[in-house]
């Protein structure tokens, strides 16, 4: 277009402006021993290119005695942030002069510059372009999308190849040094074409050689060993489908590791599998079980089921709250389903407490330090002086640093007080901005749209918190003023089985 005749000029003299080096204001250290190279360059450019930068820069700001400023970049390779730089300087990156390998790692580190334009940009070039390169490097390529949660387009291509072809992963040799949360997400795509009993067994295959001095004979275990493979799987056996198993395949592949299924769940799954009129092929929806007076059903002495009278199971109508009912928990549930109210439910949760303020403190430390790494939560906000409740659901697992986790799925809430359910529902529409990750924020979703963080002290339960409209289709509340947090809870959202 005829406007924009002029932006490879202009393109031309920043790329100048980065040779020059009499205007510098700022030097970067990147790379680590023995291998650093000091490149320069100019503060305002960095901070409006990088969000990540600028977060760096405005702690560092030029001393008025002329010091440049200095900051280090050791997990960056040389080469490639000399690359990143003039696309940061000129506006423009030519891909086809570059091997396959090195614009992954040039993805993963517009990825970690918060380059919000470069990275679809990238990740369009690599599935249009370098499909077969990808297939054949697929571990790789799996292992860096989903370790990075701004790659979700990536994310997306290697979840549709390996529902088409699981033997990808599951049978290549670096199958047991993937991450727990790239296993975790492999557990969770419902579109695998493979058996559950052998996602299990797959599962077990990974446990197992997180402890190299394990057998794959569990008879040989000890309580030590069980307890151990018990710790490795406990983010992914509530994930299993064990409901789809035939009564066989639990007797053969599932009683061995007994002693490492929560002992709710498998008291549950006895009672299933005692029914004689049980079909796996049947659609059982799951229930939240909340006491199960089952006696032991196996004898523990035997390799035997020995069915034994079955007392009573109760579904559960409460849950561990100081802030909302169940009412509001099953109203929650439909949402992230993206129900709407009126209809059946298609899941019940169990909403399982893993912090609560009033006992682990209200401190960013703590939440991150009981929250990171944590999938599928809920977050419940009891608002001082008033019956307001707020809250937000995040799919994805919470991380400490200065960014944001991506993702379509995420929500916020308002309910005005715990006797009734009159909401306010709001979704995500900057999927780029759903989830806060900073370091001085406690549970915050969007560019503010439910921001707890650190006001005049190192505790977020003082007046600092706020609700604004950026990162989702509304304000949950009604008001953008402050407010200080009564009480707050994290719950870990497990899908119940029967």
């Amino acid at each position: 277009m005829a406007e924009n005749k002029f932006l490879p000029k202009l393109s031309q003299n920043l790329l100048e402006i980065l040779d020059d080096n009499e205007y510098y204001d700022i030097t970067i250290e990147v790379g680590s021993d023995p291998y650093v190279k000091v490149f320069r360059a100019h503060m305002v450019i960095l901070s409006y290119r990088s969000p990540y930068l600028r977060r760096i820069l405005s702690t560092n700001k030029k001393k008025n005695d002329g010091t440049l400023v200095n900051i280090k970049l050791s997990n960056i390779k040389p080469e490639i942030f000399q690359i990143i730089l003039k696309y940061i300087y000129g506006g423009s990156l030519s891909l086809e002069e570059f091997d396959t390998s090195d614009i992954i790692k040039i993805l993963v580190t517009a990825s970690e510059l918060s380059l919000q334009e470069l990275i679809p940009h990238l990740q369009s070039f690599l599935i249009k372009n370098k499909a077969n390169w990808m297939e054949q490097n697929f571990n790789l390529i799996y292992q860096i999308s989903f370790e990075n949660d701004s790659l979700s387009d990536l994310q997306k291509y290697c979840t549709e190849l390996i529902s088409k072809q699981p033997g990808k992963i599951f049978n290549s040799p670096d199958f047991t040094s993937i991450s727990e949360k790239i296993l975790i997400s492999l557990i969770q795509n419902d579109n695998l074409q493979i058996s559950e009993v052998q996602i299990w067994e797959h599962v077990l295959k990974w446990g197992i050689a997180q402890n190299p001095e394990l057998s794959s004979d569990s008879s040989s275990y000890s309580e030590d060993d069980f307890n151990n493979l018990k710790n490795n799987l406990q983010q992914c056996i509530p994930l299993i489908k064990f409901i789809k198993f035939t009564s066989k395949e639990f007797l053969n592949k599932v009683y061995p590791y007994k002693k490492i299924i929560p002992k709710q769940l498998y008291k549950s799954l006895i009672e299933c599998f005692l029914d004689n009129d049980y079909n796996p092929s049947d659609k059982l929806e799951p229930k939240i079980i909340k006491e199960t007076t089952i006696s032991e059903s196996i004898d523990s002495k035997s390799d035997k089921l020995e069915p034994k009278i079955i007392k009573e199971t109760t579904i559960s109508e409460d849950i561990d709250s100081k802030i909302i009912t169940i009412q509001h928990a099953k109203l929650i549930s439909k949402w992230i389903d993206k129900s709407e109210i009126a209809d059946e439910a298609k899941n019940l949760y169990e909403f399982k407490l893993i912090l609560r303020g009033s006992h682990d403190g209200f401190t960013p430390k703590e939440f991150h330090k009981i929250c990171d790494n944590q999938f599928r939560t809920v977050t419940i906000i009891k608002v001082k002086g008033s019956n307001e409740i707020l809250g937000g659901y995040n799919p994805i697992e919470w991380k400490s640093g200065n960014s944001y986790g991506i993702t379509n799925d995420s929500f916020i809430f308002s309910f005005k007080n715990k006797e009734n359910i009159e909401h306010i529902l709001s979704r995500v529409k900057d999927e780029n901005l759903a989830i806060n990750y900073w370091d001085l924020y406690g549970p915050s979703f969007g560019h503010g749209d439910l921001s707890i963080n650190i006001y005049g002290g190192n505790s977020f339960r003082h007046n600092g918190n706020y609700c604004k409209n950026y990162s989702y289709e509304k304000n949950i509340r009604k008001t953008e003023d402050l407010f200080s947090v009564e009480e707050y809870e994290v719950f870990q959202i497990m899908e119940k089985l029967i």
